[in-house]
């Protein structure tokens, strides 16, 4: 719908709003928005931040899935959002024309593709990921995930309103980048809470200890004392601990 729109209806308010605001408001900030602010969104931090995130998670979880979760997000911004970006053709802001399909990659780089915005889709995406992974793999408590999603709707708000300021993109742009995030970040979450979640990870967990403790019964070796009993047999706490854990 908001490309729809974009195409058509509000492309002369898209003229309207496209000046380079920051510069004319407050030229000193300049340095500070195109340095600082506007890279929070860029590749450099927010890629690193999440494979942070999904490493720290799959080891202490004994799992891929963090992993894989980060990679789809990655694809999906880069084949998704990249794709539309390609195929819709937009110019920036600084060309002075809003119109689709009439710039492009092969003609003009990076000012051909500018619909939508791809800082504001990893904003939402890239950081949103991060988020769900915390969420769903490690004990973090529900207070300190509200805390998260704040900070990821203000990482989203400082990106849209940067680019806004700086007159790097249309503002169509900005808002069509904010839902293809919310889209994709959607999707990914969906399709992870239907095929695995919690108890895809717990489940891997139990079996990476079960055959820890077959093999060191094999060895002649008895598990240490600390370790989970209830994990190991998978039937929950109201099992009878095996004898070495008592």
């Amino acid at each position: 719908m908001v490309t729809l729109l974009a195409v058509g209806p509000l492309q002369e308010l898209d003229r309207l709003l496209a000046r380079r605001w920051l510069e004319q408001i407050d030229p000193s900030s300049l340095a500070l928005a195109q340095n600082v602010l506007d890279r929070i969104a860029g590749q450099a931090v927010c890629l690193p931040v999440l494979a942070v995130v999904a490493i720290v998670l799959a080891r202490r979880r004994r799992s891929w899935r963090p992993i894989i979760l980060a990679l789809f997000a990655e694809v999906s911004f880069f084949v998704g959002v990249g794709t539309s970006k390609v195929l819709l053709a937009r110019g920036a802001s600084s060309t002075g024309d809003p119109r689709f399909f009439e710039a492009g990659v092969t003609e003009m780089g990076a000012l051909g593709i500018s619909f939508p915005s791809g800082h504001a889709a990893e904003a939402v995406l890239i950081y949103g990921t991060a988020v769900h992974l915390i969420a769903q793999y490690s004990r973090a408590s529900p207070h300190l995930v509200r805390n998260l999603r704040w900070i990821v709707a203000l990482i989203s708000v400082n990106s849209v309103t940067v680019s806004f300021l700086l007159g790097w993109h249309w503002m169509t742009d900005l808002i069509g980048g904010l839902l293809a995030g919310g889209l994709f970040l959607r999707l990914l979450v969906e399709w992870d809470r239907r095929t695995g979640d919690e108890s895809f990870v717990q489940a891997a967990s139990a079996n990476a200890q079960a055959g820890a403790f077959v093999a060191g019964q094999a060895f002649g070796v008895h598990p240490s004392r600390s370790m989970d009993c209830c994990s190991i047999t998978g039937a929950g706490c109201s099992a009878p601990p095996h004898r070495a854990c008592s």
